[in-house]
């Protein structure tokens, strides 16, 4: 029987991770509630980009409990004498993978396939869509992006911008109940970066659940509902952006914040 957590969203707790060597995650709590927009933000090897991958299993934690829309995730721990954490079942995670969409930092584009093919491909394998259903359903989602003239442009076509909006179709079409971004502009041109943040913020105003690890101050303050700094591994400040900007309490947040003006 699969183990439920009172509603929905995301709750992570004491999440460890250990990668070459270094304690990555080091015992991280965590909650998205629906509707929340919560920015991770945080120094280059903080941990912020392996805590988002951990939140779908695409890393698995050594140690730590993770409930997806109510549903405990189920993960064997990585034991004391060196043992390995792996995932005990894997239709579970298909299944939370589904309704947890993930837009990567480097698109992840088929070179071979069009957008729209790019957009449809996880309904069509995962869902069963079939014909004329899954096309209208990329179509729909291209033109949520402002992408529907380029239904029919390969990957190495279109800009890095006009790539990232694509990615972001192609995870709406799976109509998710959270989407994880994990510094979906930090593959971009600085004259693209603004294209996809108009995106995320369309999507953030329609009360999308979303977490986003991002170097973008400026847009964190203005979309979240929540910010969270990231140092060695765990959440050392969180709270509301009007509080988080400006009444930082941590040293170290004050500092990272004075350093991004």
């Amino acid at each position: 029987m699969t183990e439920q957590a009172p509603g929905h969203g995301i709750r992570a707790e004491r999440i460890e991770k250990r990668l070459g060597g270094n304690d990555v995650l080091r015992g991280v709590d965590l909650t998205v509630r629906p509707g929340e927009i919560l920015s991770i933000l945080g120094s280059s090897g903080s941990g912020k980009s392996t805590l988002l991958r951990c939140l779908n299993l695409l890393t698995v934690p050594d140690r730590g409990d993770i409930w997806v829309h109510g549903e405990k995730l189920a993960i064997r721990a990585a034991s004391q004498q060196g043992g390995r954490a792996r995932i005990l079942d894997h239709r579970q995670v298909r299944r939370v993978r589904a309704s947890t969409g993930m837009v990567f930092q480097s698109f992840n584009l088929w070179p071979h396939k069009t957008a729209l093919e790019n957009v449809t491909e996880g309904p069509v394998l995962v869902k069963g869509t079939q014909g004329n259903a899954a096309a209208d359903l990329g179509r729909h989602y291209l033109a949520k992006v402002g992408l529907l003239d380029k239904a029919d442009a390969y990957p190495r076509h279109l800009s890095g911008g006009q790539q990232q909006r694509v990615a972001i179709a192609r995870a709406l079409a799976m109509e998710p109940r959270v989407l994880l971004f994990d510094e979906p502009t930090s593959a971009l041109d600085p004259e693209l970066v603004g294209e996809v943040l108009r995106v995320i913020a369309a999507l953030a105003g329609e009360g999308c659940t979303m977490v986003i690890v991002t170097h973008e101050l400026a847009f964190a303050r203005e979309v979240s509902t929540r910010a969270a700094f990231m140092h060695a591994g765990l959440i050392e400040e969180e709270s509301p952006p009007q509080e988080f900007f400006s009444s930082p309490v941590s040293s170290r947040l004050r500092g990272f914040l004075a350093s991004h003006r």
